[in-house]
């Protein structure tokens, strides 16, 4: 069996988008996932970016993408929001035969914590759904996930666990992936004075019934950036922001079918607006 085909097996998504998907960071100060939730309400974001990375692996094989989304928050903390995103790796693996999007649902609760310290808590769901149809011989790609955080001022950190019986298709060894998990520590640093912010990132993607060697799909990714939000007029509260996003990937396993490595290191430019 040659390169191509156990990727067409083995491969998984890179996000975000994603993320997404797909591995990619979720920082509420990037367009790689959706933003972070507004205050009690409903509210919706659009923006562009010019390539969708979703836990340090590009979902748009380097391309620009175009993502939007809609959420609302209950005062008491409880949230619900979808988002959506186009994306190429289902079809640049050889998974799918016109799949081209990803479209994501989710919900959890998030609030602060008792006192002053200015820590949050959340406690959530998020599902990675891929339209499309799926060729002979691929693993199931849409994802469920659940996941816990912890916010402080600027910095955060989330921890995601698979339970579907795949984590966006991926099957290094041929068996099933439920019980893959994602940490995520983000920090988005306000520069005093300004309305620029420092953003970073780390996570690591550890892959269950992981393979080895090239067919090894675990890894850690960073990000490092800066972003800077329009303070008035019609256009206030638009974001612009641009990133670093690299990784430790195996190149083999996310190599899609034209030899595109969908985890090289890579600059990132985003804009986004919340409504």
């Amino acid at each position: 069996m040659n390169k191509s085909m156990l990727c067409i097996l083995l491969v998984c998504a890179a996000a975000n988008l994603m993320p997404g998907a797909s591995y990619a960071q979720s920082s509420a100060t990037t367009m790689a996932t959706p933003p972070d939730l507004p205050n009690a309400g409903l509210s919706a974001n659009l923006g562009v970016v010019s390539d969708y990375v979703f836990r340090g692996v590009s979902q748009s094989s380097g391309d620009p993408a175009v993502q939007g989304g809609a959420d609302y928050r209950h005062a008491s903390g409880f949230y619900a929001g979808t988002w959506a995103s186009n994306v190429s790796w289902p079809t640049d693996f050889g998974l799918y035969s016109n799949g081209r999007a990803e479209w994501d649902f989710y919900g959890g609760f998030k609030q602060a914590l008792r006192g002053s310290t200015g820590l949050t808590y959340e406690l959530g769901t998020r599902y990675y759904y891929f339209p499309g149809s799926r060729n002979k011989g691929a693993f199931d790609l849409n994802t469920w996930e659940v996941h816990a955080g912890l916010g402080w001022k600027w910095a955060s950190a989330k921890w995601s666990y698979t339970v579907s019986d795949d984590s966006f298709g991926v099957r290094p060894r041929g068996d099933k992936s439920r019980g893959t998990w994602y940490l995520d520590v983000s920090a988005a640093y306000p520069i005093a004075d300004t309305r620029l912010s420092v953003i970073a990132h780390y996570g690591y993607l550890r892959v269950s019934n992981d393979g080895s060697g090239p067919f090894k799909a675990s890894y850690g990714d960073w990000k490092l950036g800066i972003a800077y939000q329009l303070p008035d007029g019609w256009m206030k509260g638009l974001e612009i922001g641009a990133y670093y996003a690299g990784n430790n990937a195996e190149r083999a396993f996310y190599t899609d079918l034209a030899g595109y490595n969908t985890a090289r290191g890579r600059s990132v430019a985003y804009v986004r607006k919340t409504f």
